[in-house]
């Protein structure tokens, strides 16, 4: 199966306002913001495996396995212990970016010690899954290198499993994330777990709205706690030159919620509308390629330095 990137029409029905124009010199569509999208895959583009490295379909929650029931103890976790209040907490401790300093290549050395007990798709190291993602983007948008280096780092926030960077609970770090200060949408996976969550029955968080108002925008809303708020974090709070759309894209990333299924479009903005657009392209390739395939690291490894070294100093608060 061959992923096809959708027309650009057909993300704005669901989410807000047409903002594409096409270009009158060449054959692509052009978002706001100037990045050329491609009508459609090239015939040599990435190719999607039907399949995850389990043999089940891709976020298959309900599947019986051993490695489903462990996914389904981690959601669990996760939906009784992210409250508002903790989420407050740690984007204040994390935020002082006090845990040490290092580049971006070593951060990505240091996942070889990860492995994330929420994915039902894979249970490699953390760094397989980066280049992976980060190749099969490289591959439809060769000429996207913020998009390439977006792939790489998107995930590096894991770090936060690692007793250097406080050694959090799974829950703490990996998972869907979803808004708190407001209802549990059902659109969550696993909702039912959230009658444990001290929020789910505060009259303050549990309606539709809760403490925010229609349009207040997504950079407004106290998301679950986890490893891409932080390495959002980190990029914005070291100075990256990455544009907007690859900070909104490590930011929400894991918001499945939202670009999966739709729920929580009240909260969004007219930016936040325009940056989904990117996050729903880049999810294709954060899932799908996600298998056995092994890349050889020391032959893009020089590649990825360069795009590092242009869009980040060599070593950054963490």
């Amino acid at each position: 199966m061959t992923i096809l990137i959708e027309h650009p029409a057909d993300l704005e029905s669901n989410f807000g306002e047409k903002n594409v124009h096409a270009e009158n010199n060449n054959n692509e569509l052009v978002l706001d913001g100037g990045f050329p999208l491609p009508k459609s895959v090239s015939q040599n583009g990435f190719s999607a495996p039907e399949t995850n490295a389990f043999g089940h379909s891709f976020r298959d929650y309900d599947a019986e396995s051993e490695r489903q029931k462990g996914v389904e103890e981690f959601y669990r976790l996760q939906h009784t212990h992210q409250t508002y209040h903790f989420v407050k907490k740690m984007r204040e401790e994390y935020g002082k970016l006090e845990k040490g300093e290092m580049g971006i290549w070593e951060c990505c050395e240091l996942l070889n010690e990860v492995v994330d007990e929420s994915d039902p798709d894979l249970d490699e190291p953390q760094i397989e899954h980066l280049l992976q993602s980060a190749e099969a983007i490289r591959k439809d948008y060769p000429n996207e290198d913020w998009l390439h280096l977006t792939a790489l780092i998107h995930d590096l926030g894991k770090i936060l499993l690692l007793p250097q960077f406080g050694e959090l609970p799974q829950w703490a770090v990996v998972g869907d994330t979803f808004p708190l200060g407001c209802a549990f949408d059902e659109a969550n996976v696993h909702h039912k777990y959230f009658k444990n969550n001290p929020d789910y029955n505060n009259p303050a968080y549990n309606t539709k709205n809760g403490v925010y108002t229609d349009g207040c925008g997504l950079d407004n809303v106290a998301m679950s706690w986890g490893h891409d708020d932080y390495m959002y974090l980190v990029a914005k709070e070291n100075g990256t030159t990455l544009p907007p759309a690859a900070l909104f894209v490590i930011r929400y990333h894991s918001f499945y919620p939202l670009h999966k299924e739709g729920a929580y479009t009240h909260l969004m903005n007219k930016e936040d509308v325009e940056n989904l657009k990117w996050v729903k392209i880049f999810n294709k390739y954060d899932l799908y390629s996600k298998s056995k395939v092994r890349v050889d690291v020391e032959k893009v490894k020089p590649y990825y330095q360069s795009l590092i070294a242009k869009y980040f100093p060599a070593k950054l608060r963490w």
